[in-house]
């Protein structure tokens, strides 16, 4: 993840907005935030799309720091789903 908030971190507004790239990167955000919520046994709650496309990486970040504070407890099925969730992203973005 520290890789996609790093290669995005710089992208100017018309470069989000080419192909699906903010979309991506805002279902990745969401799919992560889900797996936190079900680890910490909290309700799923939709992430806010943000009026800048600017602030994707720093919503990436805060949820991968999140991910972090409860990586003792993601079970393997958990794991599996975030990396499907990061390469998905990736091959949108990149």
């Amino acid at each position: 993840m520290g890789r996609v908030v790093e290669g995005t971190r710089h992208w100017s507004p018309a470069r989000w907005s080419q192909g699906e790239r903010a979309e991506a990167m805002h279902a990745l955000v969401q799919a992560l935030a889900d797996v936190c919520a079900d680890v910490e046994g909290e309700p799923r709650r939709e992430v806010p799309r943000l009026p800048s496309d600017l602030s994707l990486p720093d919503q990436l970040q805060v949820v991968g720091l999140d991910l972090l504070d409860v990586a003792d407890k993601l079970t393997p099925v958990q794991r599996d789903e975030i990396d499907a969730a990061v390469k998905t992203a990736r091959a949108a973005l990149f």
